[in-house]
């Protein structure tokens, strides 16, 4: 098992769950949506509880655990929060761009275990990160049937 491999690993999914935690935030502050701000409260506290999981682990080696988000965090969050202002916080759109971050959220998730994680990481890590998967999967599961819900009412 490499060590600055599996602290790279472990640093690019707190990445991702630092991008999630700031992009709900700005959801949360851009919406009067009562049912979405609560949505989006529940799926920070998905990514706050896999952000501490992570932390340990790279404290665990001896290192300083990552605490930015990835420039393509920053620039999701810049088009969500111009689009929402440009469509008059319309909840569809809102829901369209939240799946497009947890898209790429479920998609790190993947690399990482489609990546022989065995190589890099200990067996518990690599369960922890399947669980946190599992979690992420489904946040952006509901993102989407709420968003295809939207799609649907519309018509």
């Amino acid at each position: 098992m490499e060590k600055q491999k599996a602290i790279s690993i472990l640093n690019d999914l707190l990445e991702i769950n630092n991008d999630r935690i700031e992009g709900y935030k700005n959801a949360i502050s851009e919406t009067d949506d009562q049912e979405l701000k609560g949505m989006f409260s529940r799926l920070m506290e998905t990514s706050e509880k896999c952000k501490r999981e992570l932390e340990s682990e790279v404290i665990r080696y001896g290192e300083k655990p990552e605490e930015g988000t990835r420039t393509t965090g920053k620039m999701f969050r810049a088009w969500m929060d111009i689009r929402t202002a440009l469509s008059g916080k319309d909840r569809e759109t809102v829901l369209k761009l939240c799946e497009q971050g947890e898209d790429v959220a479920v998609n790190t998730y993947e690399k990482v275990l489609d990546n022989k994680p065995a190589e890099h990481l200990s067996l518990d890590q690599i369960n922890m990160i399947d669980n946190q998967y599992k979690l992420i999967k489904s946040d952006h599961d509901l993102v989407r049937s709420l968003r295809d819900a939207e799609v649907n009412a519309d018509r």
